[in-house]
């Protein structure tokens, strides 16, 4: 046995070999070795490195002229289809031809050779978007922070694997190798499937909404679209435990405490406020088609292959779309909580960073767009704001000004810092990592922002329910000593350190599997999703 490395954040392929080329099963494509090697020597001149680099672990031999491999090869590359990519990408139909030309006896070596370099780049291709994704997020959002590093294919593995046609064990190790991925996977065949049998049909417009109680006709509608995604069983009849006798246990049409706790789970998923009452919100997320869905899970499956890499064993995820963040801690339990983020004109970025320290008791120097869009009306309208919010006016070197003396329709190079203490915007605490946007996680004196179902409140920074226990559990995880509810009793003004950092990852999902393996679709604030669509729909240009 020989154990074949797959570089980068997957995983260990095992294979048998059979012996040299030469004992390979027999080709019925032999080509002339000599002026195969030249021909295909001169057309890797102008290929990429990657692909000089293949046929160099293969000693230029060719990798696609044995029995089996291309057969095996185009039905890997219409599987992709599973993993939400477009198999036209890469070109099976080609490969198919030329492979057909060949074994007519109808080429020469230079395209023999023409043949061996178009498929061997189109595995190579697909699997560098299986891994790492095919849209570049840089060119979608000039913000992203989260590194995106190519792959580093182990060339000698893979051709290897071709020599024993182990293709869908080499798409198994490159699949991004985490739970999310294989659920938002699973999610998008029973979607597909779905789509197959028909989809659901759509409830019609209403005047008024459809409440608990109630008796209508939409009501069976509504029974039979929520089954089709497995929320509630439909059923006519049920056994007559007793009597043994099938009996009919309600009318499809009555809205009944069933159906009620159905449409419940459907509105959390979906955030939206679990009332059961089936209105105009409720209504639209419904009549969303099955391909809308279904393009939802492709998109979000290309996000998860941009950041599902290289994960450290513990690290904070804030889920902006879903308005959750998740502390994968080192003894592998899982601490969550609610937040609220950007509003939609201030976006919360993408990022990856490392949390280093906290700031308790924190001042809040107030940034320029907020200065010029909130607190400048305000202090326009009464300077008392000033006042009630604990604002000091200083000038840019820090020395304070009188507010009575700033003309506050022109004020000029001021700055507001607004002091610490429970009004404080950034409540009592803020946890920090660099990055290029100067956003954080931090307490809020607004706590009933985070019992709305939706939550993009915010200038960009992330507001985080009972932070103060997080950052108990960051401090005892990195082996700093340090008690947070004391530093910040103390009333005092201080940075704090992490004894070791702790990663973190800001990102946007709009498709999230739950723990049950359900989907969860969210509403997509921050309108990314039709753009990553196109490109990832766009064909391959090669």
């Amino acid at each position: 046995m020989r154990g074949i490395t797959w570089m980068g954040p997957v995983l260990l392929v095992l294979v048998t070999l059979p012996g040299a080329w030469a004992e390979a099963r027999p080709s019925q494509l032999d080509a002339d070795n000599g002026e195969f090697d030249a021909e295909l020597s001169r057309l890797l001149a102008d290929e990429s490195d990657a692909l000089q680099e293949f046929y160099v672990e293969r000693d230029y031999r060719p990798a696609w002229l044995q029995e089996g491999s291309v057969d095996e090869l185009l039905s890997t590359l219409h599987a992709l289809e599973e993993d939400g990519l477009t198999p036209a990408d890469y070109l099976p139909g080609d490969i198919e031809a030329q492979y057909r030309a060949i074994r007519e006896g109808q080429a020469d070596n230079e395209q023999l050779a023409r043949f061996d370099l178009l498929a061997s780049q189109m595995l190579l291709t697909s699997l560098k978007h299986l891994q790492r994704g095919k849209v570049d997020p840089h060119a979608l959002d000039a913000d992203w922070e989260v590194p995106v590093e190519s792959p580093e294919l182990d060339l000698a593995a893979i051709s290897h694997a071709v020599d024993q046609l182990q293709f869908d064990r080499i798409l198994d190790e490159a699949r991004p190798p985490y739970t999310p991925y294989q659920r938002l996977r699973d999610g998008l065949a029973r979607y597909r499937a779905i789509e197959r049998q028909g989809g659901w049909q759509r409830l019609p417009e209403r005047e008024s909404a459809l409440r608990p109680g109630d008796t209508d006709d939409d009501v069976e509608l509504l029974r039979e679209r929520l089954a089709v995604e497995g929320e509630l069983e439909v059923r006519a009849s049920d056994v007559d435990a007793s009597a043994g006798a099938e009996r009919e246990v309600s009318d499809p049409r009555r809205y009944d405490e069933k159906l009620e706790a159905a449409v419940q789970r459907f509105q959390r998923r979906h955030l939206l406020e679990p009332d059961g009452i089936v209105g105009r919100q409720t209504l639209a997320e419904l009549n969303v088609s099955v391909e809308r869905r279904i393009d939802q899970i492709r998109l979000n499956m290309e996000r998860a292959r941009w950041l599902l890499h290289g994960l450290p064993d513990a690290y904070v995820l804030v889920d902006i779309a879903g308005y959750q963040l998740s502390y994968y801690r080192p003894d592998g339990d899982i601490w969550r909580s609610r937040i609220v983020v950007g509003q939609p004109y201030r976006r919360t970025p993408s990022l990856r960073s490392d949390i280093t320290h906290m700031t308790v008791n924190p001042t809040w120097t107030i940034p320029p767009t907020i200065l010029r869009q909130d607190v400048l009306p305000a202090v326009r309208r009464d300077l008392g704001y000033l006042w009630r919010e604990r604002i000091q006016v200083l000038n840019p070197s820090g020395q304070p000004l009188d507010p009575w003396k700033v003309d506050w329709d022109n004020p000029g190079n001021i700055v507001l810092r607004q002091a610490p203490g429970p009004r404080n915007a950034l409540g009592q605490l803020v946890i920090r990592f660099p990055n290029n946007h100067m956003v954080y996680l931090h307490d809020t004196p607004a706590q009933g922002n985070f019992s709305r179902h939706q939550r993009a409140f915010s200038s960009g920074c992330i507001r985080v329910e009972n932070i103060r226990e997080l950052a108990q559990l960051l401090f005892d995880d990195t082996d700093s000593d340090q008690d947070i509810g004391a530093r910040i009793d103390s009333g005092e003004t201080r940075n704090v350190s992490l004894a070791n950092r702790m990663p973190v990852i800001l990102h946007y999902w709009t498709v999230n599997p739950d723990d049950d393996g359900m989907l969860s679709f969210r509403p997509d604030i921050y309108e990314r999703d039709a753009e990553l669509l196109r490109e990832l729909d766009r064909p391959l240009a090669l």
